[in-house]
């Protein structure tokens, strides 16, 4: 079937949304649910290729059984990629059917140019960092508002990324910093359907990796930094690191990670606890927590001397 045949013989909605759930299907849920497994079932081949080895399972360790709630992180992971289609395909029925506005994408026969499509990529991933880095940051770890506690009760309460965390929050923090700074700039731009599959496509790859907690990536100097970024982000008890690929991370000073109380600091710290926990008798999951903890309360009072050591050097 051609893409010409493809229009006319479908509704722009229903264009529309198929794309989407098959981008979505095929670069992040299968790759996902994958690596996930492959985590739960092989733990010890699994920690080999883990960036923070075993603190990296979804289990905290490979001795651990697997418990019901890293199915219920998974399970709502799902239902909130759901959801953000299901947001997606209700504000295209808002504007088509009710305010008689045209769809937020562009469906048409016409293909877009290369140049075309570059220009529009650009400008879509860089509006999604510009969104993602302000709600996360502004938002999602302001005292201001309310989600901002749900955000910390939910995603803040892992011990570390691994496969399918990338969607995993509370549904209103979730929309707001996943699925709005994603959808936002393709509505604004009104992108060609084609070049919002590329988008998403990009996106979706992104999030497979950048979340699934392993050292080894397609390619390392670029998703392998954005990876190393999200992790440092979750165990520095949100200190910095709020943006997708850390651009405005960078330009605002809120980049975390570097120096001597870095990253590898507070992953030593945690492994080294961790391994004198399991030697212990006692409650697994509460000594694991308390090391993490601690690894992280270590890892949060390092970067605040070396944010303090900045401005008076300034």
């Amino acid at each position: 079937m051609t893409w010409s045949t493809l229009v006319l013989s479908h509704p722009p909605l229903r264009v529309e949304l198929f794309g989407t759930v098959a981008v979505r299907l095929f670069f992040y849920v299968l790759p996902s649910v994958l690596f996930f497994l492959f985590d739960i079932l092989t733990p010890s081949a699994a920690v080999v290729i883990k960036a923070h080895g075993e603190l990296g399972l979804p289990a905290g360790s490979k001795r651990s059984k697997i418990r019901a709630k890293d199915f219920k992180v998974a399970g709502w992971a799902l239902a909130n990629l759901a959801l953000s289609i299901a947001a997606q395909a209700a504000i295209e029925l808002v504007r088509t059917k009710v305010l008689g506005m045209r769809s937020a994408l562009k469906v048409s026969m016409r293909l877009p140019m290369p140049w075309e499509i570059v220009k529009d990529l650009f400008r879509g991933l860089f509006g999604r960092e510009i969104l993602a880095y302000a709600v996360h940051r502004y938002v999602l770890h302001s005292k201001k508002y309310s989600v901002a506690k749900y955000h910390e009760s939910w995603y803040h309460s892992l011990r570390a990324p691994f496969p399918l965390t990338g969607h995993y929050d509370h549904p209103i923090a979730y929309l707001l910093a996943n699925f709005i700074p994603t959808y936002a700039p393709a509505m604004l731009f009104r992108l060609h359907m084609l070049t919002y599959l590329i988008y998403l496509s990009t996106i979706s790859i992104e999030e497979t990796f950048a979340f699934s907690g392993y050292s080894v990536m397609p390619t390392s100097f670029f998703l392998g930094g954005i990876a190393r970024r999200t992790d440092v982000h979750l165990l520095s008890g949100a200190e910095g690191n709020f943006g997708p690929w850390g651009i405005l991370d960078w330009m605002g000073g809120t980049t975390v990670g570097d120096g001597e109380d870095g990253a590898a600091s507070i992953i030593d710290d945690a492994q080294s606890q961790l391994s004198a926990s399991l030697s212990q008798d006692g409650d697994l999951d509460e000594k694991i927590r308390r090391a993490v903890e601690e690894s992280t309360r270590r890892f949060r009072d390092g970067s605040r001397r070396r944010l303090r050591r900045k401005r008076r050097d300034e």
